[in-house]
């Protein structure tokens, strides 16, 4: 029987009325990732890199294969864009630094 896993309230910096509840370890253990990947200054990494790098230091046990890395990981982007913790920056692809 699987037990009920803690959530957590999550934003989206594109659609800044929505919020919605996730599962709390995995949004964790990404953001930790995401934290550790994202430079602090130009250049920063395009979704593609830091789904790569993200993907290589996340519990096998919460993303077997690497199962959902990549939707977790824009999840988490788009929360922490709309936070304020990490930044867009105005290029094409688009890519993203820490907010320091």
């Amino acid at each position: 029987m699987k037990t009920k896993s803690e959530k957590i309230e999550v934003e989206n910096i594109n659609v800044p009325s929505y919020k919605s509840k996730v599962d709390k370890e995995k949004y964790t253990a990404i953001k930790n990732a995401m934290m550790k990947v994202l430079p602090k200054s130009s250049p920063g990494l395009n979704q593609k890199e830091m789904k790569e790098k993200i993907a290589s230091m996340v519990p096998e046990k919460l993303f077997p294969n690497g199962e959902k890395v990549g939707w977790w990981a824009k999840t988490v982007q788009l929360d922490l864009e709309a936070k304020g913790i990490i930044k867009r920056l105005n290029k094409k692809p688009l890519e993203w630094t820490k907010n320091e």
